[in-house]
């Protein structure tokens, strides 16, 4: 019966319990400081995870069991059954489970953490519509953290998102949705604790954190996935807990290159023009003419033109004569290149007629392939999930770019815009529609680079991808897409790199100075690297037709306080480095708002911490000349800019900073 689902024990295994009504069976599975449900319907086979990855190494290339329990040591709680409630405990919470449509519910000592909405908060029988659903209370005062790379003010409560991908060129920092990360995971902190929900799905979908309403319900919170069977995480914790927990759960990030946390340059520019070879090359000798410290170039895709056509793994030999000769060029100068690759293969493409006759791209149902929009063009995209078309990915990286001398990899434009369910991915045998596992492509995309690169031999490949789902950090890196050049963006970037940190990302940062629109002012450009001087990636890259990139040297009079800054960023790099390694190794951020230390500290605060001991004050606000703060109440006081007295914690103090000063930054006794 619709809205009245009574379920009854299946089976009560080591650390799990299934209970079944009306064809769908709802699982348990107890694990250290979380819970797992998972609702599955009767004859709708459970899509494989990519993301789930607690044994440490990668999780196969066909993907795991949702529910499997490889890498977990499950509890085994006391459960209790009376009155139509089950009762256990976890991590010192107490549970409950009302097994009328299976309401779960959790207590701390300090009240009710958790509880799913009344009436109905899963889509059993079709009650909520389509696809899978899942409904839970809202509290006085919640905040929600995390979601990805989510634009707005750090505490996403009130909010509301969808939950995929896009290319999102020149996005609003403060107002914009979707972007490029595809992660299903928040945080929610109120006054009875803090607990995290991570949604084990690739599908599309939308979460809701506040802003509906319903006459006939308590406040509530709301996702909804197109993947009807439905898997998550409750994880438990203080919030820094919860996210080292939520990492641990989905794998270590990789290790980045020493050289990666240097300023690295990059624009289109340079190579869309058509004498690429002249202007990279004169981007070194510029680099060292001005003083200006650099170990690595992103190589934009302007190098693999055919006409006005970008066509991957082609080399326009118009444009750099000599690819080898460019790579040694860089390498002699103690700079790495890091070329631009995509995913998609124009009709005219030299190669693509090869990759149709082997089915190596998505297809329709007829076997013909899947054309999309692309770059000017149409394009097909090639299906990953085929293990021949991987290899193939595999072979074109380490023959046109590896064995060329370009040994790290910048996987772009990997969002897949797929949106018909009747195109096909070849699933690994088990043909699905592509649309439902979208992020999945450019998880193997970054993965089969990373492979192609320590295949051949390289100890730390620097591999960076767009496009980024919960486990893209076990094989690359990333950073926040095309932003815009502009002073309020500048803030919403900062805001939406602290989201980043509160969802797990550990190497990140945004085009400094911004990629669309104008030319940074003076002012702005200052304050761009002011602020990007503490970020794990340093890199000014942008797209302005018309005018000059957005270079060092943009403002020749400037160059004095530039060269101060990224002086200031070559002395943080061992510092970056080592903070780096070991955030790694303990799954938590490299930078991260004060508040997850300082929990009575504001959470839309402007200053921030650089790794364990540096605080960071930046300025975003045009025209402003210096910092009023108050210091974090952590360690034993702070040192402005590491010197002079040392300063209480939660002192107040006002702090100059005209626009060509260092960056106001404390470092902690």
């Amino acid at each position: 019966m619709k809205f009245d689902h009574r379920f009854g024990l299946i089976e009560a295994g080591p650390g799990h319990r299934i209970y079944g009504a009306d064809g769908v069976t709802m699982r348990l599975d107890f694990l250290p400081h979380m819970l797992r449900v998972a609702l599955i319907r009767d004859g709708v086979p459970l899509v494989p995870t990519w993301s789930v990855c607690p044994q440490g190494a990668d999780v196969p290339l066909a993907g795991r069991d949702k529910l499997s329990l490889e890498g977990f040591t499950p509890l085994a709680p006391a459960v209790t059954e009376a009155d139509g409630t089950l009762c256990f405990a976890l991590d010192g919470v107490d549970f409950s489970v009302e097994l009328k449509n299976f309401r779960i519910s959790a207590r701390t000592e300090k009240g009710l953490l958790y509880r799913d909405r009344s009436g109905l908060a899963y889509n059993f029988a079709g009650e909520l519509g389509a696809g899978s659903v899942h409904y839970a209370d809202r509290f006085e005062g919640e905040e929600i953290f995390g979601l990805g790379d989510k634009c707005g003010p750090v505490n996403k409560a009130g909010q509301r998102f969808l939950l995929h991908t896009g290319d999102a060129m020149g996005f609003r920092a403060e107002s914009s949705d979707p972007l490029y990360k595809h992660l299903p995971f928040y945080l929610c902190r109120h006054g009875a604790g803090s607990y995290g929900l991570f949604y084990d799905t690739l599908s599309r979908g939308a979460t809701d954190l506040g802003r509906e309403h319903d006459n006939y319900f308590e406040p509530f919170r709301s996702v909804r996935f197109e993947e009807e069977n439905l898997v998550f995480y409750l994880i438990l914790g203080t919030p820094m807990e919860i996210i080292r927990r939520f990492s641990a759960l989905t794998g270590m990030a990789a290790p980045v290159p020493k050289w990666a946390f240097s300023y690295c340059g990059s624009t289109m520019a340079y190579t869309d023009a058509p004498d690429a070879d002249r202007q990279l090359r004169g981007f070194v000798t510029r680099c060292e003419e001005n003083g200006i410290p650099c170990r690595g170039f992103y190589l934009s895709s302007g190098y693999t033109q055919i006409g006005d056509r970008r066509c991957v793994f082609h080399w326009n030999l118009d444009k750099i004569p000599s690819p080898e000769g460019l790579a040694a060029c860089f390498r002699d100068h103690g700079m790495a290149l890091i070329p631009n690759v995509k995913p998609a293969f124009l009709t005219d493409h030299p190669l693509y007629e090869t990759i149709a006759a082997n089915g190596w791209f998505l297809r329709c149902a007829d076997g013909r392939p899947a054309q999309f929009p692309f770059w000017g063009g149409m394009a097909s995209y090639l299906d990953f999930t085929n293990p021949d078309a991987y290899a193939f990915w595999k072979r074109c990286v380490k023959e046109q770019l590896i064995d060329k001398g370009y040994t790290d990899i910048w996987n772009d434009n990997n969002e897949y815009d797929v949106w018909d369910d009747d195109v096909l991915a070849y699933g690994f045998g088990r043909p699905l529609p592509a649309a439902r596992v979208r992020p999945l492509f450019s998880y193997l995309m970054a993965r089969a680079s990373r492979e192609a690169c320590l295949e051949a031999g390289v100890e730390t490949p620097f591999n960076v991808s767009r496009c980024a789902m919960a486990g893209t950090q076990r094989v690359a890196s990333t950073w926040t897409g095309d932003n815009l050049t502009d002073f309020r963006d500048l803030r919403y970037n900062h805001y939406q790199a602290m989201t980043m940190a509160l969802s797990g990302f550990l190497f990140f940062g945004p085009d400094v100075g911004g990629f669309a629109g104008p030319q940074p002012g003076r002012e702005l450009f200052l304050r761009w690297l002011q602020y990007g001087v503490f970020l794990p990636r340093f890199v000014l890259h942008s797209w302005k037709p018309g005018a000059e990139p957005t270079m060092p040297w943009l403002y020749p009079d400037l160059l004095p306080a530039v060269r101060r800054l990224f002086a200031l960023r070559e002395r943080l790099v061992p510092y970056l480095y080592e903070q780096a390694e070991q955030a790694r190794l303990r799954h938590e951020p490299l930078i991260r708002p004060v508040f997850l230390l300082d929990d009575e500290y504001p959470v839309e605060s402007d200053w921030f911490m650089c790794g364990e001991d540096i605080l960071v004050c930046p300025v975003f606000d045009e025209g402003a000349v210096n910092v009023a703060l108050t210091l974090p109440k952590l360690g034993g006081g702070w040192r402005l800019r590491g010197q002079g007295p040392l300063y209480p914690p939660g002192e107040e103090l006002i702090v100059p900073c005209l626009v060509e000063d260092e960056p106001v930054w404390f470092v902690k006794a």
